[in-house]
């Protein structure tokens, strides 16, 4: 999932009142799809997960399953999906930095006195 850098709002001034807006628009798309692409397969299950979880769960191959919804509530579905991805992120990294410091022994525990 790339993110649309031409999205744009209800607001034609919802540049100067959402900055994180703002600053997604003025990204390269090679950089947004380098993000995009650096996320975890682990990451992609979890947000898959909670997005079916969020807009109900039927077996395609045994219904024709369409959902419609409104402008604002697709934005907020986006928004907790993108949300939920960076707060992914950041506990994955946190745990390889966790395993990395629980794999150094720092010098002062090893050398038994102070």
């Amino acid at each position: 999932m790339v993110f649309q850098p031409d999205f744009s709002g209800n607001n034609a001034n919802d540049e100067q009142f959402n900055p994180l807006l703002n600053y997604l628009q003025n990204q390269s798309p090679e950089m947004l799809a380098h993000i995009a692409n650096s996320v975890s397969p682990e990451i992609k299950q979890i947000i898959s997960h909670n997005v079916q979880g969020l807009v109900g769960m039927l077996p395609a191959e045994n219904f024709n399953v369409k959902i419609t919804t409104d402008r604002d509530n697709l934005a907020g579905l986006l928004a907790s999906a993108m949300m939920t991805g960076y707060f992914l992120r950041q506990v994955e990294q946190r745990m390889h930095l966790d395993d990395l410091a629980d794999s150094v022994s720092l010098p002062h525990e090893s050398s038994g006195g102070e």
